[in-house]
């Protein structure tokens, strides 16, 4: 069913007000964390050969079969979609910048939440 006009108005209004005020939701890859085309490839692999076994299990009435291709179908998965850090810098030539352990989650989040709202 499509939406009306005032139903569209009202969702491409939402949209650039989440453009907006929470770029770094919809950009969440800004924190140097990515999803890795290899890790991609070999989840994919691994979900096609644990369905396999998975197939195999059900077909002879072996049930360790299946449940071993299973657990290869949720490695798979979890492969796949497991994002990796990606270097910013090369880490033999600069040494890394220490972190600021002292201050609690909530001043973080106080912090970006300021921030966000000074428009910076």
């Amino acid at each position: 069913m499509p939406l009306s006009e005032q139903e569209q108005r009202l969702l491409d209004e939402m949209e650039r007000h989440l453009m907006h005020n929470d770029a770094d939701v919809v950009h969440a890859s800004r924190d140097g964390r990515a999803l890795s085309y290899r890790n991609l490839v070999y989840g994919t692999v691994l979900v096609i050969l644990g369905l396999g076994g998975l197939i195999a299990g059900v077909a002879v009435p072996l049930i360790v079969v299946g449940v071993i291709g299973f657990v290869v179908m949720l490695g798979g998965v979890i492969l796949a979609v497991t994002p990796t850090r990606t270097a910013t810098r090369d880490a033999s030539t600069s040494p890394a910048a220490p972190r600021k352990t002292s201050t609690s989650f909530m001043d973080r989040m106080n912090d970006r939440w300021d921030r966000r709202q000074e428009g910076r």
